[in-house]
């Protein structure tokens, strides 16, 4: 972890500099005002037909200045840290924000985290692109000697390196650099006529130390995993039936179904499902719902969140019972609990709004093969893509990549190309069994809402007993 002097030489301002900015956008009037200066360095390259066909390397860098007066918000931005330049977006801040005062209130100490969630042993700003051609060329020549239908591979490798400097008109001073790399894999498989494709990636905040042979065998397994079923698979016949849900990657539905549906800014304007419910039973006894900022090198982790806010791991459903929504500041005064370190923002030239970060649900205590047994006449899937949600229904639908039928208790046919359909609440009001095999999906999940973040999400195999599969 650098110290405090990397980060203000970094930014070329003093914290006499960050004293005045605040008291200058808070001239009008405002009750409180924050600072977020970011320098972001991104990379990558680009693997397609057996040559690096294309690569970049950018930087980003300014400050964003946001100034909060009530329910009224001022943002503005500068992409240079010239002091006259700053100066001039606090006060165009402190002039749209305008209202009733509801002024957020301190919440931790100003003195910076002892530990770091993500330390780099080698920085991705060391490195050049010849240091990972080999690993991009290895990787193909491993995928394509696992399965002679392949008939291409596109290798993408991305890293950034964020540093981050906040303060506000509390006091509070804090800093945080955050690396993350990324390596995505599509692999295009063709028999008979017929043409599939398989997708898989990996992304940690972690440093170039990534990049390796233990990545590389992981990737290539997973490359061709499942491709004879996604070959075999049929479009079974749709209804209400009991579904499965595979440990791991459908843990994208709870993200996506319920996950945003706990987010404090669409309950405290009335906008969500959940609204009116905190405090009451939302699922069976001993079912646990977390959204976890703390995750060692986990792509939706942070330090702080992007208002300076420790991370802490959020039991938003405990014992079944909804105990807390995700807040930012905002949120948190409204409600007059304490932030829950979820506010989160693309860059400097976004505010920050209520987002997840690892969402997922823990394991429960019982055996995933038991689970399926259970089943006389249902469906287990274990990958989605796209879906719909809507926060004020609840209603979801989310299209299956890869499932099975499950007949008299016994995975039998794969399936592909049917939609998974159902409402939020009544689908968590619905669990049967929760598996003892909670397992994060690492992939590059990017979430959108306004702006786009980085996340993880993840769950234990659990069984719904009612969903409507939409088939045949």
């Amino acid at each position: 972890m650098y110290t405090k002097n990397y980060y203000t030489d970094l930014f070329k301002v003093t914290e006499t500099q960050l004293q005045e900015l605040t008291g200058t956008a808070l001239a009008q009037g405002g009750d409180y005002c924050d600072l977020y200066f970011e320098h972001t360095t991104f990379f990558n390259l680009l693997l397609k037909d057996s040559i690096v066909s294309s690569g970049g390397f950018h930087t980003d860098f300014g400050v964003g200045i946001r100034v909060l007066k009530g329910e009224k918000t001022g943002y503005a931005y500068s992409e240079n840290t010239e002091m006259k330049d700053m100066l001039g977006a606090a006060k165009a801040a402190s002039a749209i924000a305008t209202g009733s005062a509801t002024a957020c209130r301190q919440y931790h100490p100003v003195e910076n985290r002892s530990h770091d969630l993500y330390p780099m042993k080698e920085n991705w700003r060391e490195k050049g692109a010849n240091a990972f051609l080999p690993f991009l060329t290895d990787l193909e020549k491993a995928i394509l000697a696992k399965d002679n239908r392949i008939v291409k591979v596109i290798i993408r490798l991305s890293d950034s390196v964020s540093d981050v400097l906040m303060y506000n008109s509390l006091g509070e001073l804090t800093f945080d650099t955050r690396p993350m790399g990324s390596v995505s894999v599509t692999t295009v498989f063709q028999q008979d006529g017929k043409t599939e494709n398989k997708s898989v990636s990996r992304s940690f905040r972690i440093g170039a130390e990534f990049i390796g042979p233990a990545l590389l065998n992981e990737i290539a397994e997973e490359a061709v995993k499942g491709i004879d079923q996604r070959f075999e698979a049929i479009r079974p016949k749709g209804g209400q039936m009991s579904v499965v849900m595979g440990a791991g990657a459908s843990g994208i539905l709870l993200h996506e179904a319920m996950g945003h549906a706990f987010e404090a800014d669409f309950n405290r304007k009335g906008q969500s499902i959940f609204s009116d419910k905190l405090g009451q039973r939302v699922c069976p006894a001993g079912v646990n719902v977390v959204d976890d900022g703390t995750v060692a090198y986990n792509r939706g982790s942070g330090n702080y969140d992007d208002e300076g806010v420790p991370a802490e791991k959020t039991y938003m459903v405990k014992d079944g019972i909804l105990c807390s929504y995700l807040h930012d500041r905002i949120s948190a005064s409204w409600y007059g609990v304490n932030p829950t370190g979820n506010g989160r923002r693309e860059n400097f030239r976004y505010n920050p709004i209520p987002r997840m970060r690892a969402t997922y649900m823990e394991s429960g205590n019982a055996d995933p093969e038991g689970m399926i047994a259970s089943v006389r006449n249902g469906i287990y899937v274990d990958e989605f893509s796209n879906g719909q949600v809507k926060i004020g229904e609840g209603d979801f639908t989310f299209f299956v990549k890869s499932g099975f039928l499950i007949e008299n208790g016994r995975l039998t046919a794969p399936v592909k190309d049917i939609n998974i359909i159902g409402n939020g609440p009544q689908a968590l009001a619905d669990i049967l069994a929760v598996g003892n095999d909670l397992k994060i999906d690492n992939g590059t999940w990017t979430c959108g809402k306004e702006q786009s973040v980085p996340v993880s999400c993840g769950m234990p195999t659990v069984l719904i007993s009612s969903l409507t599969v939409g088939g045949e």
